[in-house]
């Protein structure tokens, strides 16, 4: 690292990917949250909601790109991989920018490396809110035997059941956030409105698990979520509908196709593994007081 190091700041989106869209396109799989955030305050959707106005950064040297960040509305501050003497010399940079965030987003070294140095900086507690696997698929190994039944795409007839099985998700795995707008009626401005989704169904046509996808970019598909209801869970419906989904990726032209699983749930862990999906890195997030 060089000491003439700076972050250049900016609220113009489009000077910012004329700059940073090649690096962020250049490793999809790890830059996965930035490309579909960024994307979403490009097109005005669900990010674009808050009351602070979206910020934008990038570190260069030698007239490449090393890293970025960007700052939501609604505080969220995302890096991508940084050293502990970068994460130091942003925090200062950022705090010396007087730039206010709520919480930050990166690699497991990385968000923890700048939490500890926005303590030092400003003595402000972060508080680990959010710990993650990411997977990204390597070879599609489909279950064998699936179990009876077959995926389809949802229609307009099966919203009220999406939203309820996306609420019921939300709660498994306390997201505060997403239960609240769906309580207000704000599907719309939920990260799910814009989702592709995925049922598997009994022979009889009953819904009986979902998985939902983000829309391609940059070469790279998210599935998220993945959920079956308590009652229906043990009988191989999370693995027939996320190979349905994870082969609606492949087929819509996605080069990589990557999830998020909870460090603490050995289950989907071993079932992603199981259908050819490979752990690359871990995530974490912190809250800040």
């Amino acid at each position: 690292m060089t000491t003439d190091e700076n972050w250049r700041l900016t609220e113009d989106l489009d000077d910012f990917l004329s700059r940073a869209g090649d690096f962020l396109r250049s490793r999809p799989a790890l830059h996965n949250t930035w490309l579909t955030d960024i994307e979403k305050l490009r097109v005005g959707g669900p990010e674009s909601g808050g009351s602070r106005t979206a910020v934008f950064g990038l570190l260069e040297s030698a007239g490449e790109v090393r890293a970025v960040l960007y700052r939501t509305p609604r505080g969220r501050l995302g890096l991508t991989s940084l050293s502990a003497d970068r994460a130091d010399r942003l925090a200062d940079q950022l705090a010396d920018h007087g730039l206010e965030f709520t919480n930050v987003i990166a690699d497991r070294s990385t968000a923890t490396a700048f939490a500890e140095a926005w303590r030092q900086r400003t003595g402000a507690t972060g508080e680990l809110f959010w710990r993650t696997h990411l997977y990204r698929l390597d070879t599609l190994t489909p279950p064998h035997p699936l179990p009876p039944g077959r995926g389809r795409t949802p229609t307009a007839a099966d919203h009220d059941q999406l939203v309820r099985w996306c609420r019921e998700f939300c709660v498994d795995v306390d997201e505060q956030r997403s239960i609240d707008l769906i309580d207000a009626g704000a599907w719309s401005e939920s990260r799910f409105s814009d989702r592709h989704f995925t049922f598997w169904e009994t022979p009889d046509g009953t819904p009986a698990s979902m998985a939902a996808a983000t829309s391609l970019i940059g070469g790279m598909i998210r599935i998220d979520p993945v959920y079956t209801p308590a009652d229906l869970r043990g009988r191989g419906y999370a693995a027939a509908v996320t190979t349905e989904a994870s082969r609606a990726a492949l087929a819509a032209g996605a080069r990589e196709v990557v999830l998020f699983t909870d460090p603490d749930n050995p289950t989907s862990n071993a079932l992603y593994q199981r259908l050819g999906y490979v752990r690359i890195d871990d995530f974490a997030g912190y809250r800040f007081s």
